[in-house]
């Protein structure tokens, strides 16, 4: 699939505006302010100056600045004077959730054996949200215009991972999370209609995998199957993807989910042992 190529010109930061509502009296506001700022950083704005952070932030540029420099002092930023950017200890934050996890070290070898199998990029992911976000991957050729790692988040509606994971909850918090859920087309492909999105989890609960046929990304095709922890709740979710051109979506079925299923199992079986 040919790259998509990058503007001349930058997008505006999204926003992360800092929103006020009702908080227990625990709560901490400049805690939410300062992530809200970390959170103004991605992969398409990796360096903003002070009042693109207060502008997509809602923070005063007096209080961007604070935060920014607190920031910059704590070894989590860095800053020529006038643009900012994130340094690699922020890695930390995230680094702590993944260890207390132990998820993505055993998830990892079978992740390698499943794609010396199958020969396409496979990743485990969990629900946050109404995101999936990446927390082991295996790649093999670049099949799609965005650069996955860890830390990679998508809408769970359009994907194969986030529908199994999604099918998996209780139908109260589904209809919790269709209220909230702003689903959009992302490819012509994309089902956004709800109460077939409502029908697709029922079967990807009954048969145990969900398979996405270009929803996400045109030219792509995943499939996933759950991961259980060891008293059985679904964690986790294992996919493989491919080009569309290996085959129809009934061939895919056919010739990956039992690989799939198996490395599922093999992690399953290691989560296990990791608990004993």
């Amino acid at each position: 699939m040919n790259e998509i190529p990058a503007p001349d010109v930058q997008a505006p930061p999204v926003a992360v505006e800092v929103t006020e509502v009702a908080r227990g009296t625990a709560f901490v506001q400049s805690l939410e302010r300062g992530l809200a700022v970390i959170r103004a950083f991605d992969a398409e704005h990796a360096e903003l100056t002070l009042s693109d952070v207060a502008r997509a932030t809602g923070l005063t540029r007096a209080a961007a600045r604070r935060f920014l420099h607190t920031l910059v002092e704590l070894g989590y930023m860095r800053t020529d004077g006038r643009l900012f950017a994130l340094r690699p200890r922020i890695l930390e934050l995230g680094y702590a959730y993944l260890s207390s996890m132990g998820l993505p070290e055993v998830a990892q070898p079978h992740l390698e054996t499943l794609v010396s199998q199958v020969h396409e990029s496979s990743s485990v992911s969990v629900l946050d949200g109404e995101d999936v976000v990446y927390v082991a991957r295996v790649p093999t050729k670049r099949i799609m215009t965005v650069t996955i790692a860890v830390g990679t988040r998508f809408p769970a509606y359009a994907t194969s991972m986030g529908r199994v994971l999604l099918a998996a909850q209780s139908d109260e918090w589904l209809d919790n999370y269709f209220e909230r859920a702003d689903l959009r087309a992302l490819t012509r492909y994309t089902t956004v209609e709800r109460r077939l999105l409502r029908v697709l989890l029922e079967q990807a609960r009954e048969h145990g995998w969900a398979l996405v046929d270009q929803e996400l990304e045109e030219g792509l095709r995943s499939i996933a199957v759950p991961i259980h922890d060891p008293d059985g709740k679904v964690v986790a979710a294992v996919n493989v993807s491919a080009h569309a051109s290996r085959g129809s979506s009934e061939s895919i079925r056919d010739e990956l989910l039992p690989h799939l299923r198996t490395a599922a199992a093999a992690i399953e079986h290691d989560l296990r042992g990791s608990r004993r």
